[in-house]
């Protein structure tokens, strides 16, 4: 997809565009629900382009076209593209709908894409207008016959040309375009409800994240920190990685919890080969009352079906036990490599590779069981002393921080609030 960064756009013609034609993706085939579905990606495109009063905008039946007026075009596409339930991009020129502007357009919208010698090209005319005097198979003629006199060193190629031009004629105008940027699909963000994710400070889960908000899910984030065995760099690689999935949302609202004593409860009682079954359950039993506080539907990790002693499938069956909520798992049959270019893809890789440690992998047994016992779990677990207390106790510590895409919001002992009380400073 190449949504990264903007140094990827492929779009030579971005210099020429004053238009942005805007597709949408899969959720066109919803039938009855497809205008609801417009309505928010409409909704959402509004929002994004709010910096630039001079942009218009114009809805049209599966698509959205995007009147730059003077605004940059590049930053502009970039950040649509990243925009979820858009499938592409295209950099238009517009023309009035009259023979000869169309082919002064179209030349000069070649001459941008300055095409090598021996490129193959073809032009595909479309007359939406019927008014138009020409029709379309007689305009692929008037214009492609200009464009090969100015341009010798093009070859036609009907079939499978290397760059071909679209004209569209309109009643309002018309449009002419060779390339299709990709977007990321999916569903309008929020279309399908809401969900919690539990982030760490790896690699998985912010794909997992990123995976979740594709199919249309609003996404929060909750992150288990435990002091003094996690440091604020390790935290604070948390929020940078919420910032970047913000990206593509707006803003994420992130759920910080102590974890400290929930997950010392578990340390000298002889079972450290349950040690990361115990945590795990812990975690899906906050996050549980944490979603039905925020209105969440479903929880959301970033595990993978193998990948560690926790995610054999016997392990992921007794960890998910802890919560009646349904148990989201995006990555579930994607190995490591598949993970980390969608990481680098979406832009948070970086960010996870910083050897900054998280409470995941604290208390972690030279011998992790792969094959837990569930009856013997929730016997441990029952018998553990204020266990019930310390679960509520982390709930109602829990801050909560709205991240958004360059802000710089930080938790409130960092601001100078609660300092002593968590035992920063």
């Amino acid at each position: 997809m190449n949504i990264h960064s903007p140094g990827q756009v492929p779009g030579r013609s971005l210099q020429e565009a004053d238009t942005l034609l805007l597709r949408f993706g899969e959720f066109t085939l919803k039938g009855k629900n497809r205008v609801r579905f417009e309505k928010v990606i409409y909704r959402q495109v509004r929002e994004m382009v709010k910096p630039y009063p001079q942009v218009k905008l114009l809805r049209e039946f599966g698509r959205i076209y995007v009147a730059l007026n003077g605004a940059p075009a590049e930053p502009l596409a970039e950040a649509l593209r990243k925009l979820f339930g858009i499938a592409s991009v295209s950099p238009v020129r517009t023309a009035d709908s009259e023979l000869q502007a169309i082919i002064e357009a179209a030349r000069s919208f070649m001459e941008a894409l300055a095409p090598e010698p021996g490129t193959t090209f073809k032009v595909n005319a479309r007359r939406v207008d019927k008014a138009f005097p020409h029709g379309s198979q007689e305009l692929n003629r008037l214009v492609s016959g200009p464009i090969l006199q100015q341009f010798g060193h093009l070859r036609v190629d009907v079939h499978h040309p290397q760059v071909e031009l679209r004209v569209e004629v309109r009643e309002n105008g018309t449009y002419l375009f060779c390339e299709n940027l990709p977007g990321v699909g999916g569903f309008p963000l929020g279309t399908n409800g809401k969900a919690l994710l539990l982030l760490s400070g790896g690699i998985d889960s912010p794909v997992a994240g990123w995976s979740a908000m594709r199919r249309g899910l609003e996404v929060e984030c909750v992150h288990f920190y435990s002091y003094p065995y996690t440091s604020r760099e390790a935290r604070q690689k948390v929020i940078d990685l919420t910032r970047r999935l913000s990206r593509y949302a707006g803003s994420v609202t992130l759920h910080l919890v102590p974890f400290t004593e929930v997950q010392t409860a578990f340390t000298g009682i002889g079972q450290d080969n349950l040690m990361v079954t115990l945590m795990r359950r812990a975690m899906l039993r906050i996050s549980t009352r944490l979603a039905e506080r925020e209105g969440a539907l479903a929880l959301v990790t970033g595990e993978s079906l193998g990948q560690v002693a926790s995610q054999t499938l016997p392990s992921m069956n007794v960890i998910g036990r802890a919560t009646d909520l349904p148990l989201l798992r995006p990555l579930v049959t994607m190995d490591k490599n598949e993970i980390i270019a969608l990481a680098q893809e979406i832009g948070t890789y970086e960010t996870s590779i910083l050897p900054f440690e998280d409470c995941c992998t604290l208390f972690v047994p030279k011998s992790p069981t792969t094959n837990p016992n569930l009856r013997i779990v929730e016997r441990i677990e029952a018998t553990l002393p204020g266990y019930e207390e310390r679960l509520a106790a982390a709930v109602g510590r829990t801050e909560t921080l709205c991240i958004t895409p360059f802000g710089n919001e930080r938790p409130a002992d960092e601001a100078g609030e609660s300092a002593i009380d968590e035992g920063w400073f």
